[in-house]
């Protein structure tokens, strides 16, 4: 993870004796990475964390994609998928590949469980909701628009706080209201080929790992787990206590006869941490710039990056609208959160766009011309570019919108003045631009 921390009770020296207030031996347990030479930490347990029992698989986890044969542009509308599930049964994967595998959850149901991904780390975007995440590491709090970074291994528990009464995020799930979905709705990106979801390389010093003076975002932006009198860190409970582990394409549980939040503390330089993608500061410049600039995460064969609110390009003949372009190593995924994304019609909150390698994409006709002399856009967007083609699942299909691919077949032409002289009519905005 970015940069080194501690929380609670450790020893002076790690691999020494820590000793409980009854006398007997805290379990120290070093969680690692890339056979130990990647990031670890090391964590003290009241309990041996081995002690568990009642292992079953539960359900299959396994994405069956569809279309694999099939590329061209899609256009997803996420706001009226079912609500289900709890934030981890919840999730239905829409599209994935060998690396990385992105799915959405509306949840309606709160976990009675705890839960270990020891398959992939996982970015959650939280597009709506708010709560508290419970981790062997401490506690998290999050709130809509927040990333939060889990990775492969951790213990956690997601608490959702109910949804506000006053109506403020219909629209995001169809105006259904709150009966629709009580809780919130996430993104989940998640690894397959065992990498690690960090920071871009670029950002950080070779040397020291510290983010460098150039970075979006640094330490000082990332929350961290934390502990207090409201939020404990450990949990000295005996009992039966199920952790669902999901590993091997299925979802496995395992009893505990203890709580399995018993760190009593732990330092290293890998746990969980939010981020608000409010926070990321964009990267501006006379020109368009390309879509790197809005990278914030990576991992093997992905990035992940924030488009935020920003100002626009400020060359006195800039075109501050994306440029047709090939990006013919990756597949581009987009998820519209909100604001107005002036290159696309026909977008809405929640849409996912997908743009395949190999086909040139950019602005809808008309929406160049549209654009000049903007000073600054209020777009807000997740985007995951991936190394690998993205092949959708039924529940993908089950959102898509059809004639999206149609959708720039229309005349490009200049300005109407600058062919007859004539005042150019106003466009519709349903017709010119994206109104969210």
């Amino acid at each position: 993870m970015p940069y080194y921390t501690k929380l609670g009770k450790i020893p002076h020296k790690r691999h020494t004796q820590f000793r409980r207030p009854d006398g007997a031996l805290y379990s120290e347990e070093l969680f690692g990475t890339e056979g130990f030479v990647g990031p670890t930490s090391t964590l003290y347990h009241i309990h041996p964390p081995t002690q568990v029992s009642g292992w079953k698989t539960l359900y299959a986890t396994k994405p069956e994609y569809v279309e694999a044969d099939v590329m061209r542009m899609r256009h997803l509308k996420t706001a009226p998928m079912p609500a289900k599930g709890d934030p981890v049964s919840g999730r239905v994967v829409l599209f994935g590949n060998a690396d990385v595998e992105m799915s959405a959850c509306v949840p309606t149901e709160q976990m009675e469980y705890h839960f270990k991904n020891g398959q992939g780390d996982e970015c959650l975007f939280f597009h709506y909701g708010s709560g508290t995440i419970y981790t062997m590491f401490g506690t998290l709090t999050f709130g809509p628009k927040d990333y939060v970074v889990i990775p492969k291994g951790t213990i956690c528990q997601i608490v959702m706080n109910e949804r506000p009464d006053d109506g403020s995020d219909d629209e995001a799930f169809g105006g259904h209201g709150k009966q629709h979905m009580p809780y919130g709705k996430l993104l989940c990106f998640e690894t397959a080929n065992a990498s690690h979801i960090l920071p871009p390389p670029g950002y950080i010093s070779k040397k020291t790992s510290q983010f460098l003076e150039h970075a979006p975002y640094c330490e000082r932006d990332l929350r961290v787990p934390f502990e207090n009198s409201d939020y404990p860190l450990a949990y000295d409970e005996a009992g039966e206590f199920e952790v669902r582990i999901k590993a091997r394409d299925r979802v496995h549980s395992y009893v505990y006869s203890y709580h399995p939040l018993d760190v009593v503390g732990w330092d290293g330089c890998y746990y969980p941490y939010c981020f608000n993608i409010m926070d990321f500061a964009p990267i501006t410049g006379q020109l368009h710039m390309p879509p790197p600039i809005h990278q914030t995460f990576e991992g093997h064969n992905f990035v992940i990056c924030s488009f935020c609110p920003r100002m626009l390009d400020f060359h006195p003949e800039a075109i501050p609208i994306p440029y047709n372009h090939s990006n013919v190593d990756s597949d581009e995924i987009l998820y519209y959160v909100e604001g107005d994304y002036a290159a696309r019609r026909g977008i809405e909150i929640g849409s996912i766009s997908v743009h395949p390698q190999g086909i040139p994409h950019g602005p809808h006709p008309g929406t160049v011309e549209k654009s000049l002399g903007k000073t600054h856009t209020n777009e807000l967007a997740v985007m995951c570019d991936t190394f690998r083609p993205m092949f959708p699942t039924k529940a993908a299909m089950d959102l898509d919108d059809a004639s999206y691919p149609e959708s720039w077949r229309a005349d490009h032409h200049a300005p109407l003045e600058q062919r007859n002289g004539q005042p150019q009519a106003s466009p519709k905005a349903s017709e010119s631009t994206t109104t969210w």
